[in-house]
């Protein structure tokens, strides 16, 4: 059981300091919104990675030949995180004092995972093959790697938001606005790896 839940914070804690799509939406809804939004951005894959487990242990057994339905998905993304990048590249001065914005983050976030091919890919390859080996072991070893994953994946997120917050007060005019250019050219840096992606397994 140790094995599987040092096995679970391993891959959580590369997951979720990782460059990415999911960390820069992180930092640019903190910068935004506060600590709070960025918190809720963190906690999306809580909310997605459930029905991403299903479909990839249902692609393990029934499954042949989903290039195809990564490529399309990867382009969804691609166009999502353009958009997305664009939005950020362009945004207005940070207020201090603003409201926090609901909870879009959290259904940005969702979005974002969603329409990202990687967490289907992680699944199908490296996660549920080790969810399956975990559960022949007895189920206790399931649940610490999903423990020891999520932990590691959500906390290390959070704590990014929060340091990002603390910080987000010292960002203003021309700091705050070289800041969210540098993100959004990141967001389209993502998008075109995405785009990539797509092209590359739409043509498998």
């Amino acid at each position: 059981m140790l094995t599987y839940l040092a096995t679970g914070m391993i891959f959580g804690l590369s997951s979720g300091l990782a460059p990415g799509p999911l960390l820069t939406l992180v930092l640019v809804e903190t910068l935004r919104h506060g600590a709070g939004a960025g918190v809720r951005v963190s906690l999306s894959p809580l909310v997605t990675d459930l029905p991403i487990i299903g479909i990839s242990l249902l692609a393990l057994t029934r499954l042949s030949g989903s290039n195809h339905v990564l490529g399309l998905i990867s382009l969804a993304g691609a166009l999502f995180l353009a958009h997305l990048g664009r939005e950020t590249f362009t945004s207005p001065p940070v207020s201090v004092g603003a409201p926090e914005s609901g909870a879009q983050p959290l259904r940005r976030g969702i979005l974002t995972i969603f329409l990202n091919p990687h967490p289907y890919l992680f699944w199908t390859t490296v996660g549920s093959p080790l969810l399956v080996r975990a559960w022949k072991d007895g189920g206790g070893g399931a649940a610490a790697f999903l423990a020891g994953f999520y932990l590691c994946l959500v906390g290390s997120k959070v704590v990014l938001a929060a340091f990002t917050g603390r910080g987000r007060h010292l960002l203003g005019g021309r700091a705050y606005g070289i800041c969210m250019r540098f993100l959004g050219i990141l967001l389209w840096g993502c998008a075109l790896i995405l785009a990539a992606d797509g092209v590359r397994l739409l043509r498998a």
